[in-house]
């Protein structure tokens, strides 16, 4: 062993993977092990894993679970919302945007308790290993980072009952058949990828959908509903104020009922290789098209066009796991900025799988009925203007022509 390691803050979700993770630690490093689990709303019951970390030897002082939905929201789904950003124009980063806050709490946890090193449960083949790393060397740039996927020879699933057998890990009897899919969760979505999944061309089985209701039972009648908006962040539903996770948590509910959410997706990995994958993100995807209208009135053409541009790059940073860059700060920044009038509501209709926008208002309104009107609008525009302005426009595509025409 290269270092000695003599306290590890693991990322802990007490199943099989981190739970044979928390052993091999304790017998690879002869380490002390402190477990952190972290509540993102992924709708779990979350006492299991302590009571594992227990059996396991971990100490009762040394086991953390923290209810992080509110921070979750607010200060990493909310902001990246401000910037609609979307991976390769689909995928709502529900995983990616989770990780930067596990590393942030992880490495907080390990200073608490004098850590010297901290462990996450992610493969080599994805893209999680490099996002919690990223973070983690972000925030303490001299910590030592112990992946065991990329160091032991567990290689398999049976491998990884026989280890957990052999080390009197409890595996429930559900767990010890191959598992059909992986997945993750959080307030924001549900991941599911791999074995069934793994082929592009098969259809997704209805069983893999646990946050979405299937389209032929959601109801036969639309479903109206408004959003209010403050600075670009939503701050009520139908006219109830609600916090960050409340207001996801409600349009999550109203989104599974409708069907809305599902994406079928094949994306491009940071490590390089493709894979193909099952998001649903029920709330998220009523959120991020309820915000985009109100920009519609609130936003000047400029600076919504320059944000669209921006915005490819700043969904892949956040994909690709640098949050806390300088780079992704500075978008930050600029998007915030934008947002300042951002205010007003947004009516929309939900229906079997579908968000459909039917009004916005807003008090900082740059929508001028008067300017834009067919009918007679008292002098407010003079289209005679128009004229001048075309023709400086066509200066240089008629300089061009007449050169290439002569």
């Amino acid at each position: 062993m290269a270092d000695k390691i003599n306290r590890v803050v693991l990322a802990f979700s007490g199943g099989l993977d981190t739970s044979v993770i928390l052993k091999w630690l304790q017998r690879t490093y002869g380490c002390e092990v402190v477990t952190f689990t972290a509540d993102l709303g992924q709708g779990e019951e979350l006492g299991p894993a302590r009571h594992k970390a227990e059996l396991m030897g971990v100490k009762p002082e040394h086991i953390f679970i923290d209810d992080l939905r509110e921070e979750f929201v607010r200060d990493y789904v909310f902001p990246m919302m401000r910037a609609n950003a979307l991976y390769e124009g689909l995928y709502l980063l529900g995983t990616s945007i989770a990780r930067p806050l596990i590393a942030k709490r992880q490495v907080e946890i390990a200073r608490q308790v004098g850590a010297d090193a901290v462990s996450h449960g992610a493969t080599g083949k994805g893209n999680d290993q490099v996002r919690f790393e990223l973070g983690y060397y972000a925030l303490a740039p001299d910590i030592k980072v112990i992946a065991p996927w990329r160091e032991w020879d567990l290689t398999s699933r049976t491998a990884l009952i026989d280890f957990a057998e052999k080390n009197q890990i409890p595996v429930p009897k559900d767990k010890r058949g191959e598992s059909p899919f992986s997945t993750d969760a959080n307030l924001l979505h549900t991941s599911s990828e791999g074995k069934v999944l793994e082929d592009p061309w098969a259809e997704v089985p209805d069983y893999v959908y646990s946050r979405t209701d299937d389209l032929v039972q959601a109801p036969d009648t639309p479903e109206e509903i408004t959003i209010d908006f403050k600075s670009g962040d939503g701050v009520a539903v139908n006219g109830e104020a609600l916090s960050p996770a409340a207001l996801l948590t409600r349009l999550n509910e109203l989104g599974k009922r409708h069907g809305i959410g599902r994406l079928d997706l094949v994306e491009n990995r940071f490590v390089g290789m493709k894979s193909r994958g099952m998001y649903e993100t029920p709330g998220g995807t009523i959120y991020h098209a309820a915000h985009r209208a109100i920009e519609q009135l609130t936003l000047d053409r400029g600076a919504s066009h320059l944000k669209d541009e921006l915005m490819p790059r700043y969904a892949e940073l956040v994909y690709n796991g640098f949050w806390f860059s300088p780079e992704r700060e500075m978008l930050q920044a600029a998007v915030d900025h934008s947002q300042a009038k951002v205010d007003g509501t947004v009516r929309m209709k939900l229906y079997k799988g579908g968000v459909h926008i039917t009004g916005r208002k807003s008090p900082h309104s740059l929508y001028s009925e008067k300017v834009v009107t067919f009918e007679d609008d008292a002098g407010a525009y003079d289209q005679r203007d128009a004229e001048g302005f075309i023709k400086l426009n066509a200066l240089r595509l008629r300089l061009l022509g007449r050169r290439d025409r002569s």
